[in-house]
């Protein structure tokens, strides 16, 4: 089961990072290997998307629910697809000067072994490239700012 926390200074606002994961439907324009998305529902503090992951010929499906506080905390609970679970969790807490603490925590296990196994070898880095992916999404929507 691979797992996975992180804190990080960005130079954004809570808010600016809170709209920026939550704005589903642009993963596949920055995210690596993500391909599609789409939210299927929203309400006040929850809504449920479709995220469809590629690599090679590999593709998967896979539905949450996001849990959202705006604009401090975004948890995320699986609901159908290849993984036997998925708990993902962000944190944003406004420091001094329009600086952000982003917590990100990330724990999933796949239904099956082979795969799980394939992740195993490239999860860490496939993770910081993601969490790259982030923060250079953010620099472009809102500009290159100093620490």
């Amino acid at each position: 089961m691979p797992t996975h926390s992180e804190t990080r200074v960005v130079p954004y606002s809570s808010e600016q990072l809170f709209d920026l994961v939550m704005d589903i439907e642009k993963y596949p324009e920055f995210l690596p290997w993500c391909i599609g998305a789409r939210i299927n529902s929203k309400s006040k503090n929850d809504l449920e998307a479709d995220v469809l992951i590629g690599y090679k010929m590999f593709r998967e499906k896979f539905s949450s629910r996001v849990h959202f506080t705006r604009p401090k905390e975004i948890e995320v609970e699986y609901l159908k697809g290849p993984m036997r679970h998925l708990h993902n969790k962000w944190v944003f807490k406004d420091l001094k000067e329009s600086q952000c603490q982003v917590e990100f925590y990330v724990d999933f296990s796949l239904k099956t072994r082979l795969f799980e196994s394939l992740v195993d070898q490239f999860f860490h880095k496939a993770l910081v490239k993601m969490i790259n992916a982030f923060e250079d999404r953010a620099m472009g929507v809102y500009g290159a700012k100093k620490r």
